[in-house]
């Protein structure tokens, strides 16, 4: 078994011999185009990792502004509701206490004047 393992571990060590003895040699046969190209990846490779750095910080920013947005949630809800209340029409609130205690508003009854009167006209109109 021991001889086993010493002729396995040999050939092992041949094919990592034979492959960096090919990576050497494929080295030295790069062409100028190839060299270029791989310096020109590594270059981009960097700078996708700049962006990716920044875009974390963005992110990161974004969400402390969000936050800070969320914490003024209760405030605005404060806002919204005394600006329903200043925005009612003092005219609307009188109708609608007027309707909560069953009579006509007086807007009804000016109209109502005007269709007497529209209706006097009618019948003078036709006496003539």
């Amino acid at each position: 078994m021991a001889s086993h393992q010493r002729s396995a571990s040999t050939a092992t060590t041949a094919t990592a011999t034979a492959a960096a003895g090919r990576s050497r040699s494929s080295a030295r046969e790069k062409s100028y185009f190839e060299q270029q190209r791989e310096e020109l990846i590594g270059e981009i490779a960097l700078s996708f990792e700049h962006v990716l750095a920044n875009i974390n910080k963005l992110n990161r920013s974004l969400e402390a502004v969000i936050a800070v947005g969320n914490e003024f949630s209760s405030v605005e809800a404060l806002w919204s509701t005394f600006e329903t209340v200043m925005a009612k029409d003092p005219e609307a609130g009188a109708e609608d206490a007027a309707a909560a205690a069953g009579s006509k508003p007086d807007d009804t009854e000016g109209e109502t004047e005007v269709d007497e009167d529209q209706s006097r006209n009618d019948e003078s109109a036709a006496k003539s």
